[in-house]
């Protein structure tokens, strides 16, 4: 669920909010050319520049690629974003699975320039955001269930075992900003897939729980036996509205510090190790997590959080996969689609994306543009009208779209 600014995530007319709960991922990287920061719009001026074959063109920047995602630049760095994707068991591999193939297909189009121009261009893991769509009905909101204040609450529940699942020793903060229909945590890119698979998995089985809750009030936590930090206060996010939980904001900065030394005091007079806080969040959501989770990263997100399988706060620094995205960390295809199918959300921005003619209703259309993620633009082959058809109602027409057909139609 890119930002609208960026191309991404407008509310379509034909469109409007999705109706399906969603999920969406983006990864920013800068750039380093010939061992030398730089920014990608002052090199390439444009995606195109690299990116060969037919795209999508979105607006500014941004063109969808032929994965589903799409790739734009933001202000000094490059941004890849996933598709929509309904939320159900294994979303969040399918999410991951979607951005990765994203980011391989732009390292491959920046291996191609790199041949051509001589020069040497590497991707440096940045950060990633993991977006879930907030579709409570207004009335059921009310002034104690607001975007806003989950924003609030979640800021003090999602820090712990996201530090432990997606962070480094280098890392700064976790932080959770209100977007109207959606929330959305932004942490340091993971070069781990699985971790970072794993890391909207919690994410995305935590928020929709907490979004169940009769009051978004910070009362809840103690309400609802969350272990808290004693002394944590987040912060005013830096970039919009919302909450970081940065290194400042706890008694000593838990990203330098040791996982396993129980040091750290809550505000029920416990004293715990990092590990331990985010191990009781886990527990807390324990089956919140496994109902939308795949059997693989549910038992990694356990694994990490008892200690039998590392963190990256484990290592001593930053490992070095994060300076060169795409060859020294890459896609292992973990999820194959003849064991996680794509979801259908994801299968019909693929065939918008590629151009691929739709039957319908006797009348053949051909896609030739996105309204933002949830409809698209079609043209009638026969008078050359144009038509725009919301994603949700295009699911119904999805085995048309996939069905073989005769040249003839």
């Amino acid at each position: 669920m890119p930002d609208p600014k960026k191309g991404g995530g407008a509310q379509a007319p034909a469109g409007g909010a999705l109706a399906l709960a969603a999920m969406g991922m983006e990864a920013e990287f800068s750039v380093t050319l010939d061992g030398q920061p730089v920014r990608p719009e002052d090199v390439f001026g444009s995606p195109r520049a690299f990116v060969r074959g037919n795209l999508m063109h979105r607006q500014g920047t941004s063109y969808h690629l032929p994965t589903g995602g799409a790739v734009y630049f933001d202000t000094g760095v490059i941004e890849v974003a996933t598709p929509v994707i309904e939320i159900e068991r294994g979303a969040a591999a399918r999410t991951g699975r979607s951005l990765w193939e994203s980011i391989l297909y732009i390292r491959e189009q920046l291996d191609d320039w790199e041949a051509r121009t001589h020069r040497d261009i590497r991707l440096t893991g940045f950060s990633t955001h993991y977006n879930v769509s907030f579709e409570l009905p207004a009335a059921q909101q009310g002034r104690s269930r607001t975007v806003k204040k989950l924003a609030l609450l979640l800021s003090y529940i999602l820090p712990a075992p996201v530090m432990l699942l997606a962070t480094n020793r280098r890392s700064t903060g976790v932080g959770v900003r209100p977007r109207g229909d959606r929330i959305e945590i932004t942490a340091d890119f993971t070069p781990s897939a699985s971790l970072m698979i794993a890391t909207a998995t919690l994410i995305v089985g935590i928020v929709r729980e907490v979004m169940t809750w009769p009051s978004f009030e910070l009362e809840m936590l103690e309400q609802m036996g969350i272990p808290v930090i004693e002394g944590y206060q987040p912060i005013k996010h830096t970039s919009r509205k919302g909450w970081l939980a940065k290194d400042v904001c706890y008694p000593r900065n838990p990203f330098q510090a040791d996982i396993d030394e129980t040091t750290w005091r809550t505000t029920d007079g416990r004293e715990l190790s990092l590990r331990s806080v985010a191990g009781l969040i886990v527990k807390h959501f324990w089956h919140p997590i496994r109902r939308i989770s795949d059997p693989w990263t549910f038992r990694l997100i356990g694994s990490v959080m008892r200690g039998r399988a590392p963190s990256l706060l484990d290592l001593e620094d930053r490992p070095p996969e994060y300076e060169d995205v795409g060859r020294l960390c890459t896609w292992d295809n973990l999820f194959p689609e003849s064991e996680l199918s794509r979801s259908r959300y994801e299968r019909v921005l693929i065939r918008a994306i590629s151009g691929q003619k739709l039957w319908m209703h006797g009348r053949r259309y051909t896609p030739t543009g996105m309204r933002g993620w949830s409809a698209v633009v079609f043209r009638a082959d026969d008078d050359h009208s144009r038509h725009v058809f919301s994603i949700d109602y295009l699911l119904g027409h999805l085995r048309d779209w996939e069905r073989p057909r005769s040249r003839g139609g």
